[in-house]
């Protein structure tokens, strides 16, 4: 393969190389759009029932600088410091986003769904002075607030900006009938309020200054991950990292992506690095118009947003696809206006992708990334050569390589770990610079992940170094599910794999050793449902009378995983199973 062979692939209209720019940080990205596009409309929120409302691009744009005054002139935080936030997607995320990257701070986006043990883990491992969370789950913060730094608490409705009546129906709703609004007992300020004394603040002040030291090297995000060791960290995403994927991103679509012309269903939640990047910043930058949905699932909650408006864009799981194939709604109807699609965040099943282009009628093409490099790396080229089944070829400024585990490169076809170096690459770990410097070597970002590629410069994701496990785009890692299986009384060993699953991508088995009196498979779930997201719960539980080791007493994944899928495992109790959604 020669150089760099991909290159002959890039569209006409794709450049090589990222061109120049003079973008210091995020917010300078964020005010072009802001200021080009001010008077239409940025962001929708629309619910199942199709209740929605809209905010422009001035509007975004005045409210996060009424934030980020908030958290500089009211909460007293300084550059640097750290502000979770904890939202599903609403007209509230990109103000309160927004606002916290013009403030100088760092965003550590956080999983609404997060347990209280893994809310306290995030919160007091990077530090967060303030949190922005969601009304519905604010009744988890007792019991966590005191362990940590945080000194601010902003609570957000759902309905938040939504016309009166329609929020006043929502909240009744929510109050009365679904009872999802549970009494907030921590000290707190509403978003509204918190927003006022930002006004009022900034009204004050000839200029904020927020950001005369944030620059290109300066962290913009910190976005937790397992890693290469599933231990939960926070991947540093600087500034400069987070405005060059977002322009990779958009040069590698070219003309695909359409200047103040495209509008974009926002069904992954925009916590998840993908979303992050690609829907909010991406398509911001591009005077896109942003119809948010708070969940996906099940799948007919996308249906009003696909009927009220002229969806073109779609990005998502190869799960999120192959669910709306399965709706009657949307393949009797499929999508009038629909131009592109994206996939990530799992690999997309080439079954699914014929299907969805005999359906729509449009491309649907397949990308490859982590939250370590912000999170694209590579991508199928609409418009050019696209294999399915492969990952695609780097986006501009990025080289990828397959080597050994000496680190030398691999020929054509032969199978190695991919790596990769690009000003999209992060920082490092979040106060872990032994996992830093394991996993970032002379420039290259070393991903865990096998591949190969072929003569064209196309990547084939074959295998993962690591041990996690994928469920519906979102990284499970068997080391925390086992640290939580091991704390349940009468469990001697367990050993936490993924196995093949049509709808999710991949499930969560457990295979547990006790002692007497042994635990049900019900205890064990009970345990793990209190201390883990749902997506993480095992949906099986297998008891065993041993489980593969090495010489030193290491229980060796690998071997567990090719044995359960030969089925050479004998259980000594029988299956037990939750329903299919992990629920």
């Amino acid at each position: 393969m020669s150089q760099h062979a991909w290159l002959n692939h890039y569209p006409s209209d794709v450049p090589h190389e990222l061109e120049a720019h003079s973008f210091r940080n995020l917010p300078d990205l964020l005010a072009v759009a802001s200021k080009k596009y001010s008077k239409t409309i940025a962001f929708t929120q629309c619910m199942p029932n199709g209740m929605n409302g809209s905010l422009t691009f001035d509007q975004v744009d005045k409210l996060s600088d009424d934030f980020a005054s908030y958290l500089r002139e009211e909460a007293g935080l300084v550059t640097g410091e750290r502000v979770a936030v904890q939202m599903p997607n609403c007209l509230s995320y990109p103000i309160v986003a927004f606002g916290v990257l013009k403030a100088g701070c760092v965003l550590v986006n956080t999983n609404p769904l997060y347990t209280q043990t893994e809310m306290l883990h995030q919160f007091a491992d990077s530090g967060v002075s303030a949190l922005v969370v969601i009304d519905m789950f604010a009744d988890r913060l007792p019991g966590i607030i005191e362990k940590t730094e945080i000194k601010n608490v902003v609570t957000v409705s759902l309905s938040e900006f939504f016309p009166g009546p329609v929020a006043g129906i929502i909240n009744l709703t929510q109050k009365y009938w679904s009872k999802t609004l549970p009494k907030i007992t921590v000290d707190h300020i509403s978003f509204r309020d918190a927003l006022a004394l930002g006004k009022k603040a900034s009204s004050s002040k000839e200029s904020s200054g927020y950001l005369d030291a944030v620059g290109p090297e300066s962290i913009a995000a910190l976005q937790y991950t397992g890693g290469t060791t599933g231990v939960s960290k926070g991947a540093m995403l600087t500034h400069g990292n987070l405005v060059n994927n977002t322009l990779q991103m958009i040069s590698m679509c070219g003309a695909y992506m359409r200047p103040g012309a495209e509008i974009v269903l926002t069904a992954l939640p925009l916590y998840h690095i993908f979303a992050f990047t690609v829907n909010l910043l991406g398509f911001y930058h591009l005077g896109a118009r942003n119809i948010l949905v708070p969940s996906p699932r099940p799948p007919s909650n996308l249906k009003r947003a696909f009927e009220n408006y002229k969806v073109t864009w779609l990005s998502g799981v190869n799960t999120l696809f192959s669910a709306l194939l399965n709706e009657r709604w949307f393949t009797d109807g499929s999508p009038k206006y629909l131009r592109a699609s994206a996939a990530g965040g799992m690999a997309l099943h080439e079954s699914v992708a014929k299907r969805w282009r005999e359906v729509t009628g449009t491309p649907i093409v397949e990308g490859y990334g982590l939250t370590e490099s912000s999170p694209v790396l590579t991508f199928n080229p609409l418009g050019g050569l696209q294999k399915d089944g492969t990952i695609g070829i780097p986006v501009p400024s990025t080289e990828i390589r397959c080597v050994d585990e000496k680190g030398v490169e691999v020929g054509v076809g032969e199978p190695g770990e991919l790596i990769a170096r690009g000003p999209q690459i992060m920082q490092g770990y979040w106060q872990r610079p032994e996992e830093s410097s394991s996993t970032l070597q002379d420039g290259w970002l070393y991903t865990g992940d096998i591949a190969q590629v072929d003569q064209d410069g196309y990547f084939t994701i074959v295998d993962r170094k690591k041990d996690m496990i994928l469920v519906s785009g979102f990284n499970v890692y068997p080391n925390e599910v086992e640290e939580q299986i091991a704390a349940a009384t009468g469990v001697l060993e367990v050993g936490v794999i993924g196995i093949p699953d049509e709808k999710s991508g991949e499930k969560v088995r457990a295979y547990v050793v006790t002692s007497q009196p042994a635990p049900s498979a019900d205890d064990i779930l009970a345990h793990c449902r209190e201390h883990m997201a749902a997506y993480k719960v095992p949906q099986q539980v297998i008891f065993v009378d041993e489980l593969p080791k090495s010489p030193i007493g290491k229980i060796l994944r690998r071997e567990l995983r090719a044995a359960a899928l030969a089925g050479e495992i004998t259980e000594t109790k029988p299956i037990d199973l939750i329903d299919k959604d992990g629920n």
